[in-house]
């Protein structure tokens, strides 16, 4: 059974979100538990990114309320997040090709709070004489497995290699909440489990909670503490992997009669 804390890290309540005439997000509600893992599933289209963007500040929903620790998140600007513990990776890489590895690890180490990522780029020639973020950056990059390429640009690197350094660069802005938006998204399936085994190190030793959403079934299911399962917007199924597994609504809506 979960642990149920008294109040949950992330407490989403009847989230709606309209854009013009589409309805993105009906009355959404769900909440995850401090150090938990939860996996949001569902078809493409279903909401699962509209979410993520609702928490991360990009989206403000029609109506509803998003609970982080207790206060009401969707009155905190989106440079405000950061501060909160807050940090997000995307579907599509937003890397710095031209940097080296650790140089874009650095860029997210400044950019925790309000300077931003502009000025924290400005600020890697005076960062390279501060010891101590430049040692955090080489210790998150050792820890994901990418020390040997700390100082090897970005561009050209395995797209694999590339998803692990924007999981370190997440890493760097010392969250307690992290987004991991579709991160095994383009892997072989030898990467695919190493990822999955990853996510669950970095949950142990950084004390972080880790929002996920993503397609690959077996990593989901083999790594999350609960899964939320959305269709058109609305949660269909909320539990631990195998009560989502069989319900039959899931099935019918995502996994297949296979599944």
């Amino acid at each position: 059974m979960l642990f149920r804390s008294r109040v949950a890290l992330l407490d989403v309540n009847d989230v709606t979100v309209r854009f013009g005439g589409i309805l993105a997000l009906d009355g959404l509600s769900f909440s995850i538990d401090e150090g938990t893992i939860c996996g949001l599933i569902g078809p493409n289209g279903a909401g699962k990114t509209t979410m993520f963007n609702v928490v991360s500040r990009i989206y403000e929903p029609t109506s509803g309320s998003v609970q982080f620790r207790g206060n009401e998140l969707l009155q905190v600007p989106a440079h405000g997040i950061a501060k909160l513990g807050i940090a997000r990776t995307f579907q599509n890489l937003a890397l710095f090709p031209s940097m080296t590895l650790l140089e874009n690890v650095m860029v997210g180490a400044h950019s925790q709070g309000s300077i931003g990522f502009g000025r924290a780029i400005l600020r890697l020639g005076a960062a390279a004489d501060n010891r101590r973020t430049r040692d955090f950056a080489g210790d998150l990059l050792a820890q994901l497995g990418l020390g040997d390429l700390a100082f090897v640009p970005a561009a050209g690197l395995p797209f694999g290699t590339l998803k692990r350094l924007e999981i370190a660069r997440a890493l760097a802005a010392r969250p307690n909440f992290l987004l991991l938006d579709e991160p095994a998204s383009g892997l072989a399936h030898g990467e695919v489990d190493e990822l999955g085994a990853t996510i669950e190190t970095i949950r142990s030793q950084f004390g972080l909670t880790v929002l996920l959403v993503e397609h690959h079934m077996s990593m989901v299911m083999g790594i999350s503490d609960k899964v939320v399962a959305m269709e058109f917007g609305r949660k269909i199924a909320e539990g631990t992997p195998a009560e989502v597994q069989s319900n039959q609504r899931v099935i019918d809506a995502y996994l297949g009669t296979a599944s």
